[in-house]
């Protein structure tokens, strides 16, 4: 496992045990990167109008596209670590 992914892993279980809730456009931002380093770019279909949340997270991620799956991890990493 590689330096980078093992620093994402425990950024993902520190992500858990933050000290504070984090504001939700920085939960949108730690939702988009994940989804962004762990499945690439949005390929989903984009959520009605009256799904608030869910197309919130949908833009959040596809607003990503494009970011290779190491430079999302290293923005996840940096991010949670800013917030711990």
């Amino acid at each position: 496992m590689s330096d980078l992914k093992s620093q994402f892993n425990a950024a993902v279980a520190n992500s858990k045990d933050l000290s504070e809730r984090p504001d939700n456009l920085t939960l949108l931002k730690i939702y988009g990167l994940y989804k962004q380093a762990s499945l690439g770019d949005n390929n989903e279909t984009r959520p009605g109008f009256s799904e608030m949340v869910g197309r919130a997270k949908w833009e959040a991620w596809n607003g990503l596209k494009g970011t290779a799956a190491d430079d999302a991890m290293q923005q996840y990493v940096d991010l949670i670590e800013s917030l711990s």
